[in-house]
C-alpha cells in the first residue's frame, strides 16, 4: 500500500495552497513539511505541472541566502560544471547515496546523544554545550575523511570507465583520433 504525497498547489500570484489543510501556506510552512519528513508535492494549479523540485530549490536558495550556507562557491561552480558532462547523470546518484548516509550518520550521533543525557548522570546544559563544542571537529574531521574516500573511489570509478571504453573501442579506427600504438605498429608491418 502506498502512501499518497501530500499536494501543494502554487497558484499563479504565486501562493501556495496546502490540499490537507485546506488553507494557504507560506515556504517557510513548506520547509517545515519537508523537515517533518512529509511526502509532498507541489504542482501548478493551472497547468498541473511538477513544481516540486523549482520550490525546493527556492528553499535552498533562502537557506543558503541566509546565515551560514552549505554550499561553498567551490562546490557551486563544480556542481555548474557538471551540468552537460558525461558523468553528469551518476551525479545525483552519488550526492544522493552521499546524503543518505550522513543522514544516517547524523541520525546515530543523535541517538548517541539522546542516551547520554537520558541516563540521568547529571548532564546540564553547560556541560552539553561544551560535549557539542567537542564534536563539531571530531564530526568535521570524519566528515572530511569521508569526503576524501568518496572523491577518491569516484575518481577510480571514472578512470576505470574511461578505461574499459577505451578498450572496448580500442578496435576502431575513428576520424580525427589518433591510433594506438600497437595498431600503428601493426599497419606499417603491411
Amino acid at each position: 500500500m502506498s502512501i499518497e504525497k501530500r499536494v501543494i498547489k502554487k497558484y499563479p500570484n504565486r501562493r501556495l495552497y496546502d490540499t490537507a489543510t485546506s488553507s494557504y501556506i507560506t515556504l517557510e510552512d513548506v520547509k517545515r513539511l519537508v523537515l517533518d519528513n512529509v511526502d509532498l508535492q507541489v504542482v501548478d494549479a493551472k497547468t498541473q505541472e511538477d513544481i516540486s523540485r523549482s520550490v525546493l530549490l527556492q528553499i535552498i536558495l533562502e537557506e543558503e541566502s541566509g546565515g551560514s550556507p552549505i554550499f561553498t562557491h567551490d562546490v557551486l561552480t563544480q556542481f555548474i560544471r557538471s551540468y552537460g558532462q558525461a558523468m553528469q547523470g551518476m551525479m545525483g546518484p552519488f550526492l544522493e547515496k552521499n546524503l543518505e548516509i550522513f543522514g544516517q550518520l547524523q541520525k546515530k550521533m543523535q541517538e548517541q546523544s539522546r542516551s547520554l543525557c537520558s541516563d540521568g548522570n547529571g548532564w546540564n546544559a553547560n556541560l552539553w554545550g561544551e560535549y557539542m563544542k567537542l564534536q563539531a571537529p571530531v564530526m568535521q574531521n570524519l566528515m572530511s575523511n569521508y569526503m576524501e574516500q568518496s572523491s577518491s573511489t569516484f575518481l577510480d570509478m571514472q578512470s576505470r570507465m574511461q578505461e574499459q571504453t577505451k578498450q572496448l573501442f580500442s578496435g576502431f579506427a575513428f576520424p580525427g583520433f589518433p591510433v594506438p600504438p600497437v595498431q600503428a605498429e601493426d599497419s606499417n608491418k603491411k
